[in-house]
């Protein structure tokens, strides 16, 4: 399994979404978590609430049809598990979010900037199991 090393890529879509997370609090004085978006969405309070969450995730989702439009091809995605798996994890996903209070949106972009010590100890504990996961796949597993 190699890894594409896309700095600029990275770049630009981490300006974005700071961007657009200092602009969702500015504006609506909301907290950019994923998680949360799609939960208040399932849930709306009232109908402007709803429509904020819902531009959001059509944003999120209509991505790689943006850069068909200006690459003229789709990008290349290559999932190397079954669906099966991709199911566990977004299980297992799930229950981090639950028992996290938060996704690595809200914590490691909004909670970081904001130097909430719960969103730090949470975006460490992302990055630290982060690292163990690629480790024990790659090296141990040898994926």
């Amino acid at each position: 399994m190699d890894t594409v090393f896309t700095p600029w890529q990275s770049l630009g879509g981490g300006i974005l979404i700071g961007a657009a997370s200092i602009f969702l609090m500015a504006t609506l004085g909301r907290i950019m978590g994923a998680t949360g978006i799609l939960a208040g969405l399932l849930s709306p309070s009232s109908s402007a609430d709803f429509g904020w969450r819902a531009a959001i995730l059509l944003g999120m989702v209509s991505g790689p049809v943006v850069v068909m439009l200006t690459s003229g091809q789709m990008p290349e995605i290559q999932v190397p598990v079954s669906t099966t798996m991709l199911a566990i994890g977004g299980f297992i996903v799930g229950i981090g979010v639950t028992f996290g209070s938060g996704c690595t949106s809200g914590h490691g972009v909004c909670g970081m900037a904001r130097l909430s010590p719960r969103s730090i100890a949470a975006t460490v504990t992302f990055m630290v199991m982060t690292g163990i996961t690629v480790y024990i796949v790659r090296h141990v597993l040898g994926a």
